[in-house]
């Protein structure tokens, strides 16, 4: 992906706590800054639920039947026949 240069003005305290943060995750400012804005922006947190959606789309069947309603009720059942709880 191209880059582009932007230039912004912080007051020094906001400027410090930028390189201090950045340093702290061992980072550029200039990546800190970038992810900072792309969090913002939702990227991240779109990209990962659109991630957890198509995973529970594709494994939907399989946690109903290993966790459904039904069956954690025959578990908790069972268990309860057998002296588990």
């Amino acid at each position: 992906m191209a880059k582009t240069q932007l230039n912004v003005r912080v007051d020094e305290g906001t400027a410090q706590v930028a390189r201090e943060r950045a340093t702290a995750r061992g980072m550029s400012v200039n990546r800190y800054i970038e992810e900072l804005v792309r969090q913002d922006a939702g990227e991240i947190g779109h990209t990962f639920v659109e991630a957890a959606s198509d995973f529970m789309k594709q494994y939907e069947t399989l946690f109903a039947e290993e966790f459904g309603a039904e069956r954690e009720g025959e578990t908790r059942q069972a268990a309860t026949r057998e002296g588990r709880r």
